[in-house]
């Protein structure tokens, strides 16, 4: 996500409720009640956000929205910083768009709880939503709420050339937590445990990510400029030649790797830890969902399925050279050596979700933000990021009980 996409989440109010939606509807046949021919066409409306990220998006949505023949979608590219709240404020008044785009865990995860989501099992088959792989952060309740969109592969970074010279074949805090916290847990449930009270950040191993993010910092690994820098300005001088290393996101590498002539390398975060997640790839997902507020979720369903079909898949690589997260996309057409690795190193093998997209919003504002500016600044030890971090989930959890009894149950779904 961009520096403007956290700003967003951090200023979000987590607002109690609860959830309590069962499964939709079969699909079935399409649309059997609907006799008449505008019955058979109904209107549906589509929020989505990704041009931003993935430009060419925007031609692909065009030209299905023109082909499919099973619905009137009108869809709206939303600006990054409502695409959360406008949809929230829609479902609180009964007027969500029927489709609606969702980031990963917590950032569609709060409006499934508040019942502005409807799960797609019962409505999408069981075999798209596997192969679309929406990820473990999208079930709660025995249910799945997204159908995956398009990959987005968490990586590292680095420069071949300027690996070759030192003779080795290094908005960033929260990438770094969901990169550096993972290798010392065993699950993902683990994490939220970190949340709810039943493991405490004061405890060394979980704190050790800001710890060895404090020993880089003393050992002059970081640039001296980070913290003016700004996310994705600061990729750039990777690929400039002007950084080794550093952390981006996969859909970055095809333009990255074809400016520099193939020198970009990805890799995963060198392994420190002793958690069974260590030194597995980051893989995290964009996805589409369902609203509660639809009067054709078959018909919605329907679209999500169009997206997935064989012209559909090839379609969204036309318009876009990434990658569709679908595990029936033929990625022999993929030429780029650097891309075709990385695919092969991320989205064909064993994962682990994106970590920081279960953190609440004021862990997020209050530690995790923080923690990671001051850590780089030299104002703050590992030890006491932990011990912020403890004080603001604590306070966290004494203000939103009901969130937290939310998070308990989505940690059985996660572990």
């Amino acid at each position: 996500m961009s520096k403007k996409i956290q700003r967003e989440i951090s200023r979000r109010k987590f607002l109690k409720s609860s959830a309590g939606l069962g499964a939709g509807a079969a699909l079935g046949g399409l649309l059997p009640s609907m006799s008449s021919s505008a019955a058979s066409h109904p209107d549906l409306t589509m929020w989505w956000w990704g041009e931003q990220e993935l430009p060419g998006l925007q031609g692909f949505v065009d030209d299905s929205i023109a082909n499919f023949t099973g619905a009137n979608v009108k869809a709206t590219l939303q600006d990054t910083a409502v695409v959360i709240s406008q949809f929230q404020t829609a479902g609180a008044t009964g007027n969500a768009p029927d489709l609606q785009y969702f980031w990963n865990g917590i950032y569609h995860m709060e409006s499934v709880w508040m019942g502005y989501v409807r799960p797609v099992n019962g409505l999408v088959s069981d075999e798209l939503i596997k192969s679309s792989n929406p990820t473990l952060l999208s079930n709660f309740g025995g249910n799945v709420h997204r159908v995956g969109w398009y990959s987005i592969p968490m990586v590292w970074y680095y420069n071949k050339d300027l690996f070759d010279q030192a003779g080795q074949d290094g908005y960033w805090g929260e990438w770094f937590l969901g990169h550096a916290l993972p290798q010392n847990l065993d699950s993902t449930g683990e994490a939220v445990d970190l949340f709810i009270g039943e493991r405490d950040f004061r405890e060394p191993k979980y704190h050790e990510h800001w710890s060895r993010l404090e020993e880089l910092k003393k050992l002059g690994f970081i640039n001296k400029d980070m913290s003016s820098l700004e996310l994705y300005p600061g990729i750039d001088l990777i690929v400039e030649g002007k950084l080794a290393m550093g952390e981006s996101i996969g859909t970055r590498l095809p333009a990255d790797s074809k400016a520099t002539g193939g020198q970009i390398g990805c890799m995963v975060m060198p392994v420190y830890g002793s958690g069974k997640m260590a030194g597995i790839p980051v893989f995290d997902v964009q996805g589409l969902g369902i609203s509660t507020d639809s009067k054709h979720p078959e018909a919605a369903a329907a679209f999500l399925e169009y997206l997935h079909t064989p012209d559909r898949l090839q379609a969204f690589w036309d318009a876009t050279g990434w990658i569709p997260s679908s595990t029936n996309f033929d990625s022999s057409v993929i030429e780029d050596a650097s891309v075709i690795q990385m695919w092969e190193n991320w989205g064909m093998v064993e994962n682990i979700p994106y970590v920081a997209n279960l953190t609440p919003g004021l862990f997020y504002e209050q530690a995790l933000i923080p923690a990671g500016q001051e850590i780089i600044q030299g104002n703050m030890t590992g030890e006491e990021a932990g011990d912020l971090a403890a004080r603001v989930v604590k306070e966290w959890r004494d203000f939103n009980p009901d969130l937290v009894d939310k998070y308990k149950q989505w940690a059985s779904d996660l572990s």
